[in-house]
């Protein structure tokens, strides 16, 4: 059975030419040719196809679908969904791919003045409102893909190379997903937000210590004592005159004077310590690999001196293997006192057999107050009675 062949007018009807091979845009190369113009010539050269009783012409007959599809798609240069879609950006602004940066923003601006929405007036046989507004956007996706450098590149590549589906679709929208604020910048603001934050609260705090000590009799005296010593308090009594001061004023200046001790003369430890500007975040992150280094020269050194060279403990290293076998961390082991501090060295906790020792008294310890406190003694008859899964209807 041989392919009829069909008329160059009557194919030309019948399979009108892909869209984008027509004048002004760009063509494709010379090696494609649509499926019935190849039938047509494979006709006109002689070529005879398999009978259709035979098993490869069933199998040709299917295949030929699918080879048509295959061919037609790979014709077609522009994606839906795509920059400008089936149009070329080029055509949609009425410039030429050499076109400059200047050409194209003249071209658009022209185009916009047309076809914006709020220039836009009925006229009999004009497009109407909803076409110029599609229009609009389509000259403005247009001129936003070419306009910038990396995406005309893009573009004109898709444009050169359309058999590459899948890398156009990832460069586009890999480019319009992409964040507009660089990532870093935002991670930089975010910290540096945090770090002032992290000042600010640890700041409230120690302020509210000092505003609680002042009220504390004991550490009150003790500043008033200190102020009279230096004369901070005596100045009152000897202004006579214009410049003497009202007894409010002589009193605010008091609880200046011994705010201002207080601060000085108290060490504050724990959570509430004063602030300092090297704990915040933003240092901390910048001072890592500093902090690092120290690290590590530390530990080295430690494991030269003490476990090499077997060297005795020192004060800072005893308190440190203290520490550690508590499982405290600094601030914890500031807040302690220092008697207890020093209760802890007379019994050498820093052996791990001696602070197992202590940890076993001080369990006994607890169950012995535990089992004395009348309050664990109620608590206990309550679980026992009742316990938290009941319902009672008692008083307290």
């Amino acid at each position: 059975m041989k392919c009829v062949p069909i008329p160059i007018q009557q194919m030309a009807v019948t399979h009108p030419p892909c869209p984008h091979l027509l004048p002004g845009r760009r063509r494709r190369s010379a090696a494609y040719r649509p499926p019935m113009l190849t039938c047509f010539l494979a006709t006109q050269r002689g070529v005879k196809m398999a009978a259709p009783g035979r098993p490869t012409g069933r199998r040709t007959a299917l295949l030929l679908p699918l080879l048509c599809l295959c061919a037609v798609r790979s014709a077609c240069a522009l994606l839906e969904g795509l920059y400008c879609g089936t149009e070329v950006c080029y055509d949609v602004l009425g410039v030429t791919r050499d076109a400059t940066k200047a050409e194209i923003a003249r071209a658009y601006r022209q185009l916009a003045r047309r076809f914006h929405p709020d220039r836009y007036r009925a006229e009999p046989g004009a497009e109407s409102a909803e076409e110029k507004h599609q229009r609009f956007l389509q000259i403005a996706t247009a001129y936003e893909t070419l306009k910038d450098e990396d995406s005309r590149r893009e573009y004109d590549d898709m444009l050169d190379h359309p058999e590459e589906y899948y890398q156009h679709y990832y460069a586009y929208y890999r480019r319009r997903l992409a964040p507009k604020v660089d990532v870093r910048v935002v991670i930089l603001i975010s910290i540096c937000a945090i770090s002032l934050f992290q000042y600010y609260s640890w700041h409230s705090s120690y302020n509210e210590a000092i505003n609680y000590l002042v009220t504390v009799p004991k550490y009150r005296l003790q500043a008033a004592e200190i102020a009279r010593e230096q004369g901070l308090l005596s100045r009152g009594a000897k202004e006579r005159g214009k410049n003497r001061r009202s007894k409010e004023e002589i009193r605010e200046h008091e609880e200046e004077v011994i705010r201002h001790i207080i601060k000085t003369k108290i060490d504050i430890k724990g959570s509430y310590q004063k602030p300092s500007v090297w704990d915040i975040l933003l240092l901390q992150i910048v001072l890592a690999p500093v902090s690092l280094g120290r690290y590590l020269a530390w530990y080295v050194s430690w494991v030269y001196r003490f476990r090499l060279r077997g060297q005795e403990y020192g004060h800072e290293e005893k308190l440190y293997l203290i520490r550690k076998n508590m499982r405290m961390s600094q601030s914890q082991f500031d807040t302690l006192e220092d008697g207890t501090v020093e209760g802890f060295l007379q019994r050498e906790l820093w052996i791990w057999d001696n602070y197992e020792v202590y940890r076993c008294e001080q369990e006994e310890e607890m169950k012995v107050r535990m089992a004395t406190d009348p309050r664990m003694k109620r608590y206990r008859r309550w679980m026992r009675n009742e316990g938290p899964g009941r319902l009672t209807f008692a008083d307290d």
